[in-house]
């Protein structure tokens, strides 16, 4: 199955894959999900306003934006940051990359976001995270779960000294509670340390399960 993750950005996208391969692996060859990007699209990208208050209502504004324009199963995803012990006009919410009416560079968001950290002391931050899949007209699925929930932790004024990676600045910026440590110098620690694997993956053994069942069902019809 062809799957379009409604997403330009190529680090997000890599870790998706790598997020569905565990899925994959209990598919049949001929079920498994090959997922591509806007980017390997041969065609104009349609510009989605992402003007939700919420980060399901965007995922859904350009999950249907995308399905409308290539006629693809397409999901997307939105997630909104949170402080603990910061005044609201300083919440970025689903605003992660836009300040002021204008989207952030990696480098800007380093500044911006260390700037808040050292104004209020290190943050405790956690992720709220949201997708929506259309599969066909018919079918569509969303969620925003508390299992798609990033634990909390720290978003320090410090960037970490050494490692970075393009399309996830703020990873640099993030300590986990328990240890103290930055994430990155976790064992084994995944870059992509705010994805949330099993709720992400039990929504997509859901949307699955539904489709196989509705295509099972027309087919005794």
């Amino acid at each position: 199955m062809k799957i379009l993750y409604g997403t330009g950005n190529v680090a997000k996208l890599t870790a998706m894959k790598s997020r569905l391969e565990i899925l994959n692996r209990n598919l049949d060859k001929y079920d498994k999900i090959e997922l591509i990007g806007l980017k390997d699209l041969s065609a104009e990208i349609p510009q989605v306003p992402e003007d939700g208050s919420t980060p399901l209502e965007n995922a859904r504004q350009k999950a249907m934006a995308y399905y409308k324009a290539f006629h693809l199963p397409v999901f997307s995803c939105d997630s909104g940051l949170y402080f603990d012990n910061v005044p609201d006009q300083f919440q970025p919410g689903v605003h992660v990359r836009t300040v002021n009416g204008r989207s952030l560079t990696d480098e800007e968001m380093l500044d911006h976001y260390s700037g808040l950290a050292r104004k209020y002391g290190d943050l405790t931050a956690w992720y709220q995270n949201a997708i929506c899949f259309v599969y066909d007209d018919k079918q569509q699925f969303e969620a925003m779960d508390p299992s798609m929930e990033s634990e909390k932790f720290i978003l320090t004024a410090r960037p970490h000294s050494a490692v970075r990676k393009k399309g996830f600045p703020l990873d640099s910026l993030s300590i986990e509670i328990k240890s103290g440590k930055y994430y990155y110098d976790l064992p084994e620690q995944e870059l992509d340390q705010v994805a949330v694997e099993d709720g992400f993956l039990q929504f997509f053994k859901h949307a699955l399960t539904e489709i196989e069942r509705a295509i099972n069902i027309e087919k005794e019809l």
